[in-house]
């Protein structure tokens, strides 16, 4: 499993219900993206970054998703290109849900002991 953090700047003084409306219009692309297990919206405390966090299956799916017209896109809207890192998720711990989940490591296959 892996995370993709995606940063771009906020253009100075979009309010935040500005940002918000903005990013509900993105909605349907990404329920519609059947790779993309998880996103959340982000904006740093003073607006003037924002960011995407995904959880994706591979680097690979992100990459599609992320691909040279989305990037024109965003850089057409912000004013910059976006900056992408990726991280192998571990392990995720769910409070709400009361869960602990271990992915194995990226193509590596699972070794199960046998009953």
């Amino acid at each position: 499993m892996i995370v993709e953090l995606v940063t771009f700047p906020s253009p100075p003084g979009k309010a935040r219900e500005k940002i918000l409306e903005e990013a509900r219009g993105t909605i349907p692309r990404w329920q519609a993206n059947k790779e993309l297990l998880r996103k959340h919206y982000l904006v740093d405390d003073a607006g003037g970054e924002g960011a995407g966090l995904y959880i994706w299956p591979s680097r690979e799916a992100a990459q599609r998703a992320h691909n040279a017209e989305w990037q024109a896109m965003v850089e057409q809207r912000t004013g910059s290109k976006p900056t992408f890192r990726y991280f192998d998720l571990l392990m995720l711990l769910d409070n709400e849900t009361g869960t602990v989940t271990e992915w194995p490591e990226p193509d590596r296959p699972v070794l199960v002991a046998a009953e």
